[in-house]
């Protein structure tokens, strides 16, 4: 019993901290926070194997809280037992009652919604999209398998959002994968934000679905700590069970304070007299549920393991023709030519190879994203993860495995990509690692249809472009390679860097432009003819279409700079040189939807000040099937001749 009582204690004292942070920030979702609380308490107090003093030890059991909204319970029990917080790990200080007042304030650490770039490494990613944290949570215990160490992962989530669809796929990848040291928790508390949820969110449905999907669950009251003890400690010893675990809790929205429960709470944190009332009920309640405390009753939190030495260093990854030629493809050069598709995975098999923390993560498309090469190396195998038709799943999974030390490759074609501009949106909130590769890109997909093409995902990713992450780098790195050493080359370089990357890679099989003597950079691009009278960027597949342009500009007397700008952003200051060096005269040319290279170029052009001309050729209809790239261009007019017509226009030939 006095276990039962100290947990009671702990969590009203945590929910009263809840009430009156949220009253000082004057927003917030307390009710949630209070719902959850018994099984913080749990977690914090007693189960997860953590330390206070190093939060994001690389050992410590993790907590994702899926439903970050109820995050001031998380940031109560942190104060009481004094975590360390703060943006800077040098300088980190312990987190006190007096700073949960400062709670949504902009010189808190305390986000409205989890964060651990602003300051609180306690979790692993920014939740508060609902649906995303059981797919984080499952990449992190993905990677903690890969690595042979026996952390844990509990995963709160609530019965609202366990609508989302992304829930249902990461609960298959956790079959999918027998991750057993990952338990999902949800917190069943009848409430959404306007009303009560659906029928199909009750317990008793939500608890058939993980039965069905292949899950042992724990039915639970959340306000009983021996209930939640058990259940939790079953989940301990389950490492080598036969199913994995669920727990469903019954709980209340505003436990321990009755006034404030029900609908009309969410997002409402109670303000004068109602948050008198709403603290004296709790008082009410410490003294019902805590008679039989006693002066010894305390928790002892377990330490995490210590961790391993991390060797990072590794060997440089051959150059393209190095590799080609010492894996039997050689001929594949001598034909010269490839898709880029194909040197990507060609580029993912080398550094497998070589880099163990190298991942990669397919959709179910992996013999056309050419991502089957590294699963096909005995080398590299078992690091290949599976995860089907679903790709938000795939995205969030790649943010998790991030924060477990990895460098996640996440494939699909780009038309798909679309589906995960949420996941990957938080995944560069949080600071994740995440190399995102979309195949089949532009309109030269042709025969297939605009069903299966990338066309509008430049403009998504290019407005990460232009701002910084919190490391003060781009917030994504959008890189389009025109042939196989440059695909080759950046995804290299993808893997070098830290942060979040976009790649395109087209079906085509296109010339080789370049060779192993050319280094490709984030940020950069190359000029491959010098001229005087206009400048022509293009990216990806249409550099091979400006490239055919240039044999008639020569037959037209007209001198043309061809720019490969591979790289968004590019170095400004070079690309504004030289267009200054062809009379201010620039097209750019580029086979999907506009917003892309177009508007970057004309971003940098205004920002100059300078005199200049500018034209944009990209798709302006919606594309349908042809059975070749040049038809489609053609009915796109983004042919070679159509380059031409619209560059002597503009020089007035």
């Amino acid at each position: 019993m006095s276990f039962e009582a100290a947990v009671h204690a702990q969590t009203i004292e945590l929910n009263r901290l809840v009430l009156d942070s949220c009253a000082a920030a004057g927003s917030g979702h307390p009710t949630s926070a209070m719902s959850i609380g018994h099984m913080v308490t749990v977690l914090m107090f007693h189960t997860m194997r953590w330390s206070p003093e190093f939060p994001d030890y690389p050992t410590s059991d993790r907590l994702v809280l899926s439903e970050g909204h109820a995050v001031p319970i998380v940031y109560a029990a942190a104060a009481k037992l004094g975590m360390m917080v703060g943006p800077d790990p040098e300088k980190r200080k312990k987190l006190t009652e007096a700073d949960l007042r400062g709670l949504r304030s902009a010189g808190s650490v305390l986000e409205g919604h989890p964060n651990p770039m602003e300051g609180f490494p306690f979790f692993d990613a920014a939740t508060g999209a609902l649906g995303q944290g059981l797919s984080i949570a499952a990449g992190v215990a993905q990677a903690a398998k890969l690595d042979g160490t026996d952390r844990r992962v509990y995963c709160i989530i609530g019965d609202g959002e366990s609508r989302e669809g992304q829930v249902a796929e990461a609960l298959d990848y956790i079959v999918d994968h027998k991750l057993r040291n990952v338990l999902p928790i949800f917190n069943c508390n009848e409430y959404g934000q306007a009303d009560r949820v659906s029928a199909q969110q009750s317990p008793e449905t939500i608890s058939a679905k993980l039965s069905a999907a292949g899950f042992e669950v724990k039915n639970i009251d959340g306000h009983d700590p021996k209930q939640i003890k058990t259940a939790f400690d079953a989940f301990t010893t389950n490492d080598r069970g036969v199913k994995p675990m669920a727990v469903v809790a019954r709980t209340l929205k505003g436990w321990g304070s009755a006034s404030i429960q029900g609908n009309g709470w969410h997002g409402k944190p109670p303000a004068g007299d109602a948050l008198k009332k709403a603290l004296n009920e709790l008082e009410e309640k410490r003294i019902s549920l805590t008679s039989s405390l006693g002066s010894g009753d305390a928790f002892e939190i377990q330490p995490p393991a210590e961790a391993p030495p991390q060797e990072w260093n590794t060997p440089d990854v051959p150059t393209f023709s190095e590799f080609m030629k010492k894996n039997d493809m050689e001929s594949l050069l001598q034909a010269g030519t490839m898709a880029t598709r194909k040197a990507y995975g060609i580029a993912l098999r080398a550094m497998g190879q070589v880099n163990p923390r190298v991942v990669v993560l397919d959709a179910d498309v992996s013999n056309s994203t050419f991502a089957d090469m590294f699963k096909k190396d005995a080398a590299c195998a078992s690091r290949f993860l599976e995860c089907k038709i679903a790709e938000q799943n795939m995205f969030s999974v790649g943010a998790g495995l991030s924060a477990g030390g990895k460098v996640p490759f996440c494939s699909t074609f780009a038309k798909f990509v679309t589906r995960g501009y949420d996941q990957i949106e938080m995944a560069i909130y949080s600071g994740a690692n995440l190399k995102v590769v979309g195949s089949h890109c532009g309109v030269t997909l042709a025969a297939d249809g605009p069903s299966q093409m990338g066309l509008p995902d430049v403009a998504w990713f290019r407005s990460f472009t232009t701002m910084k992450d919190h490391r003060g780098n781009p917030g994504c790195y959008l890189l389009q390679p025109a042939d196989a050493y440059a695909a080759y080359g950046l995804t290299n370089v993808m893997a070098e860097y830290e942060g979040v990357c976009y790649l395109r890679t087209g079906r085509p099989d296109v010339e080789f432009l370049y060779s192993d003597d050319v280094v490709f950079n984030l940020g950069g691009f190359e000029v491959l003819q010098k001229g005087r009278d206009i400048v022509i960027c293009a990216a990806g597949f249409m550099v091979h279409e400006a490239n055919k342009a240039l044999d008639i500009f020569d037959k037209k007397g007209v001198s043309v700079t061809l720019v490969d700008l591979y790289s968004l952003p590019f170095d400004t200051d070079a690309l504004l040189d030289i267009i200054g060096a062809n009379g201010g005269n620039v097209l750019t040319v580029e086979d999907n939807f506009g917003g892309g290279i177009g508007s970057s170029v004309a971003d940098a052009l205004l920002e100059s000040g300078d005199g200049f001309q500018l034209k944009q050729m990209h798709v302006k209809r919606i594309p349908k099937s042809a059975k070749t790239p040049e038809e489609v261009l053609k009915m796109c007019g983004l042919t070679a001749d159509d380059i031409v017509k619209t560059a002597m226009t503009m020089l007035g030939v």
